[in-house]
């Protein structure tokens, strides 16, 4: 079995790891409105579970964050992986390929985290209405 690392291996990682940096911000974005819009809320009527949804928010944020950390990290690893091999550093190329999977595999993993604290907080959500009404 042959391990050649080629300048086209890590550039296969490009455009995967492009949607994924992309998909992040997305999510930021998204949760940076609604840490506004919970934040205005809250500064005129101080409740108790909208200061625990602010909490939340901004330890999904803090994933966010590592998460985009660990992908420009692993991008920045591809193209150092690039220079490496063009170079002719193929050792070099191979750990510094192997590491910038490690960091694409850590940010995948603060993703999942991130998706599962999201989950939790809506099922709070939810579970909030059974003391309206409760369910049959």
């Amino acid at each position: 079995m042959s391990t050649d690392l080629t300048l086209t291996t890590p550039a296969l990682l490009f455009p995967a790891i492009s949607l994924l940096l992309l998909a992040y911000t997305n999510r930021f974005l998204t949760l940076a409105n609604l840490i506004r819009d919970l934040h205005a809320r809250y500064r005129q009527d101080p409740q108790p579970h909208i200061r625990g949804q602010l909490d939340n928010l901004i330890y999904r944020i803090g994933l966010i964050r590592n998460m985009q950390v660990c992908g420009v990290a692993s991008f920045a690893c591809c193209v150092l992986c690039m220079g490496a091999l063009f170079a002719g550093q193929i050792i070099l190329g191979q750990w510094i390929f192997g590491a910038g999977l490690v960091l694409l595999l850590i940010s995948l993993g603060l993703s999942l985290r991130e998706l599962w604290v999201s989950i939790d907080a809506l099922k709070l959500q939810v579970h909030d209405l059974d003391k309206i009404e409760p369910h049959p």
